[in-house]
């Protein structure tokens, strides 16, 4: 029996509950001018799962194409805390 689908499939589930928060979190404290830092995470992950093997390699370009896909959210967030549905933090400028 093999399990290698079952721990991808709950590792790209963890990994997309804890980018959520962390979305969040750098919208609220840092803005979107955050985004750079994703997508150098993305890369690096992305460029890191071609140089390795197996089931790392997968997991490594899951967290890096989550990444990337954080970029898009951060913005969005933006427009959410423009509408009052999240709160503006110290990250914002007026």
């Amino acid at each position: 029996m093999s399990l290698t689908g079952i721990v991808i499939g709950a590792a790209t589930f963890l990994t997309i509950g804890m980018f959520h928060p962390l979305v969040i979190k750098a919208e609220y404290h840092l803005g979107v001018g955050s985004w750079w830092g994703f997508l150098l995470v993305g890369l690096g992950c992305i460029a890191g799962s071609l140089f390795t093997a197996g089931v790392w390699s997968i997991l490594l370009g899951v967290v890096g194409f989550n990444s990337l896909w954080s970029i898009l959210e951060l913005f969005k967030q933006r427009q959410r805390v423009n509408k009052g549905w999240f709160p503006e933090g110290p990250g914002h400028k007026k």
